[in-house]
């Protein structure tokens, strides 16, 4: 199923995701280049909410151009399969081999707003990241390593101390809503801890979310 269709489906679980949803959707027809930073109004991007099996921590990344934590994920560049590139980027700055997506389908969109800054010396315009965030899980006794050109720290970090760590306020929503979600399959037993080990070792996707 294309990312398009993916997010026509979507069920919104907020005023924010049904906002941006239809803005994701109104970008995706208006430019044939969403997928690609040639696009500097807005291009699209994916992240991987990462837990631990016992889905009591959350692995996050310290950005070094936003100079807080973060979590993982990254620019498209031309790939139409977000959820591959979600665990690309997730491996790469974080260093965890294994890295298995729970749900098939998508967890979490959100539009956010990048300010103008420098980056490798040069100047990136302010533009918006149309994001679709997928939630995964990864072995936490697995050695980490940093991305020295985006990351200077790697840390599961407790769910509960979250946003003692966090400076971007206007990412703490995002990170608010992400955990209320994955809290909320939990309770309805869609991911649960025996699932989550054994996507850990075998690297294969749970069930779809609904």
């Amino acid at each position: 199923m294309e990312v398009y269709e993916q997010i026509q489906r979507y069920e919104p679980f907020d005023e924010q995701e049904s906002r941006d949803r239809k803005q994701i959707l109104d970008y995706m027809r208006r430019y044939s280049n969403i997928y690609e930073r040639t696009n500097e109004i807005a291009h699209m991007t994916s992240s991987a909410w990462i837990i631990n099996p016992s889905a009591t921590h959350v692995l996050m990344v310290y950005h070094n151009i936003y100079d807080s934590w973060s979590w993982c994920g990254g620019h498209s560049d031309g790939e139409k399969d977000l959820l591959k590139n979600a665990l690309k980027e997730g491996k790469e700055e974080t260093g965890v081999k294994k890295l298995s997506p729970l749900l098939k389908d998508i967890f979490s969109i959100e539009v956010l707003s990048v300010a103008e800054h420098i980056k490798n010396g040069k100047r990136i315009k302010a533009h918006k990241h149309l994001n679709v965030t997928y939630l995964c899980v990864g072995d936490e006794e697995k050695l980490l390593r940093c991305k020295p050109d985006e990351n200077s720290g790697v840390k599961w970090i407790a769910i509960d101390e979250l946003e003692a760590y966090v400076k971007e306020e206007h990412m703490l929503p995002i990170y608010r809503k992400l955990i209320a979600k994955q809290r909320l399959l939990s309770k309805k037993h869609i991911i649960w801890a025996p699932f989550l080990w054994y996507a850990c070792l075998f690297a294969y996707p749970i069930r779809n979310a609904r």
